[in-house]
């Protein structure tokens, strides 16, 4: 008996410190070359945590790891939409795949917190819809701060009657009070910016009062900064004058990176708590310097902020990481030995590629970006090269399955190496070569002693690829291809996510 109470005892404490969330749900009408992603709104990097199939039917399902509890952006079809939840929960989400994100509904374990925020939303929306901030920064300043602590006791009201209609756990009313506080923070900041201009007084500055009534919605500071990107806009604010003063003081030559010049600016502010700075930091350099066009100097630059200046390791972690999945692996490195699978089922690797350099191509049927109008200039380059180079194609759809049909569908005729990565986007080689949607169809060149070669490429007209292909092999190439291959990471930089604020 007592052996048998262990064992649940065991199973019980497994499943309490679990991290993961199951999601399953339907789409009417939904189409099978869309994906739905679930990305932590509050972290300071915008990577997915998962990538989902959705099948004929509109049906998907999938599991992830939720780093905590709180709020996700869930995207589909380029739409996003706010899902609360809790690690560990089973939910499924249903709706109109046209509809969404303006309907859709969720059920299971995270019913009543998403239930909460929806009723709360509407709330709120109804009222906030009837706030005119232009008249309110024009007002005195006892006018504005008692006008505006009546719009948070109004609202506050209605999110608590939200809660009482919904019966949601009160880390997510509390969420969502945080949240209201940060709103009313950034209409007070825009007050303080404003208000001089908007009155024609240059010499206007806020009273004790005003900052007072700020502290009291500031006392949480650690909590919002944690949980609220809205919370940190308002902090950036705030500190953008000074900041702006600063940077022209101390880049004459206009050659330093912003996340550089932020980061010695947040050295002379004493009084500003470290997880402060990291987070504030990590915003200013996930929306500047941390992109795919950023140069190997200042790449270097921010790896060396990352690991100087960033305390927190929950930032430091994703920092890295982020920058790993734009920068892909070291030219050098022995490329990953994880495991894939051939079309017959037999066992291969990248790093069995031994008699030739190779070109390795990461692709999903789903993607956008993969069509008939770019096969003929993967056809035309792997002819001229194929006597002195090997092709490997890595297919990334959902199933082994799928890859038999994508293969044959799209590469037929092509010279070179068919495989699969089991789990697809989940697959350990996407994981080991940091590879996203956003990153598909991209090319890597490796030698022949299974060593990276080259960066990831995402356009096979790009001149710095034809000049690697000619060193590994030998040969000339007439031109380069005319046709390109195009996907996300070619577009201008991207932007994080509202979530990562």
């Amino acid at each position: 008996m007592s052996k048998y109470f262990l064992m649940l005892l065991i199973a019980f404490v497994a499943m309490s410190c679990s991290k993961k969330v199951e999601v399953s749900g339907n789409f009417a009408g939904g189409s099978p070359l869309e994906r739905i992603e679930f990305i932590e709104a509050s972290g300071v990097a915008t990577l997915p945590l998962v990538n989902i199939g959705v099948d004929s039917k509109g049906s998907f399902t999938g599991t992830f790891d939720a780093p905590k509890d709180g709020m996700y952006i869930m995207t589909y079809a380029g739409k996003q939409a706010m899902v609360y939840l809790k690690a560990g929960q089973k939910l499924n989400i249903s709706g109109q795949a046209d509809a969404f994100p303006g309907k859709f509904t969720v059920t299971g374990d995270a019913k009543k917190n998403n239930d909460f925020i929806q009723e709360a939303l509407a709330q709120i929306q109804e009222y906030a819809g009837k706030i005119n901030v232009g008249e309110l920064v024009s007002k005195d300043e006892a006018t504005f701060l008692k006008e505006v602590e009546k719009i948070r006791t109004d609202l506050e009201g209605r999110i608590d009657a939200a809660a009482k209609k919904t019966s949601p756990d009160s880390d997510a009313v509390q969420w969502k009070k945080d949240e209201l506080n940060a709103s009313v923070l950034g209409l007070m900041s825009q007050y303080e910016m404003n208000h001089a201009q908007a009155t024609g007084k240059p010499d206007f500055k806020v009273s004790k009062n005003f900052t007072d009534a700020e502290a009291k919605l500031d006392k949480d500071k650690d909590r919002m900064l944690k949980n609220q990107p809205i919370y940190r806009n308002y902090l950036l604010g705030k500190l953008s004058k000074e900041f702006q003063a600063y940077a022209e003081a101390n880049n004459k030559t206009g050659q330093e990176t912003s996340s550089v010049l932020f980061s010695n600016f947040l050295d002379t502010k004493k009084e500003m708590s470290q997880l402060e700075k990291d987070y504030l930091l990590a915003f200013v350099m996930s929306n500047s310097d941390i992109n795919p066009s950023t140069t190997p100097e200042n790449s270097a630059k921010i790896t060396k902020l990352i690991q100087d200046k960033i305390k927190d390791p929950v930032i430091k972690k994703d920092l890295e990481h982020i920058q790993f999945v734009l920068s892909g692996p070291k030219v050098g490195e022995v490329i990953t030995s994880a495991k894939l699978v051939k079309e017959d089922g037999s066992a291969f690797k990248l790093t069995d590629n031994k008699d030739k350099p190779a070109m390795v191509m990461f692709y999903a049927s789903w993607n956008p970006y993969i069509s008939e109008a770019t096969l003929p200039v993967l056809k035309e380059i792997t002819n001229f090269y194929k006597a002195k180079m090997n092709f490997i194609y890595v297919n990334l759809d959902d199933t082994k399955d799928q890859f038999a049909k994508s293969s044959k569908a799209m590469l037929l005729g092509f010279p070179g190496t068919n495989v699969y990565g089991e789990g697809g986007m989940n697959s350990q080689i996407a994981k080991d070569l940091g590879i996203y949607g956003f990153k598909l169809p991209s090319f890597i060149v490796i030698d022949k002693e299974g060593k990276v070669a080259s960066k990831f490429f995402y356009n096979l007209g790009d001149p710095e690829l034809v000049n690697v292909l000619d060193k590994m092999t030998g040969l000339k190439a007439p031109a380069a291809p005319e046709a390109t291959l195009q996907n996300d990471l070619v577009q201008p930089p991207m932007e994080a996510a509202p979530a990562t604020k």
